[in-house]
């Protein structure tokens, strides 16, 4: 008999779209889930790059997500939010993200490889074949490219003043 104990394979994502396309982030990336508000601009940063806000006495940098990835702003609904995630080096990033109301449990061994190289997108990861079309994983930690994080993130260690 065997008395392993048996591991739970599904994870937790929080689901949006761009456009009629549909991504996942897992939840454990997600800090928290506001309403859109209104941020301020950052002089010479990309486009995508939406702004900041100060979000309990820390500036919290916000990028559109469908802007970065398709170059199109997310469209004003009342299901986009600004999506808070733990960015890499004890960080707060914020995402606009459209329809980003529902969650999912999905087997994250069951993700795979959408089989294009798509450098310019290296947070555009594995792809879920679910029954009613493809949900691909958002990586966090890959949303930045070193030039970008240097601009919002000032210091190395992400304790300082930031922007």
């Amino acid at each position: 008999m065997n008395s392993a104990p048996k591991v739970k394979a599904d994870t937790l994502f929080l689901i949006f779209h761009i456009g009629q396309e549909r991504f996942a982030l897992a939840a454990r990336d997600v800090a928290e889930v506001l309403p859109r508000i209104a941020l301020k601009p950052v002089p010479q940063a990309p486009q995508w790059v939406a702004g900041v806000f100060a979000h309990r006495g820390q500036m919290v940098p916000v990028l559109d997500i469908s802007h970065l990835t398709f170059g199109q702003p997310a469209r004003a609904r009342t299901s986009t939010r600004l999506v808070l995630v733990s960015y890499p080096g004890a960080r707060l990033l914020g995402l606009i993200l459209e329809q980003a109301s529902d969650t999912l449990r999905l087997p994250a061994a069951q993700f795979r490889a959408l089989g294009l190289d798509n450098r310019r997108a290296p947070y555009l990861g594995p792809v879920y074949e679910a029954e009613d079309g493809l949900i691909q994983w958002v990586k966090v930690d890959a949303l930045l490219d070193e030039r970008v994080r240097d601009l919002l993130y000032s210091d190395a260690q992400g304790a300082g003043d930031g922007l």
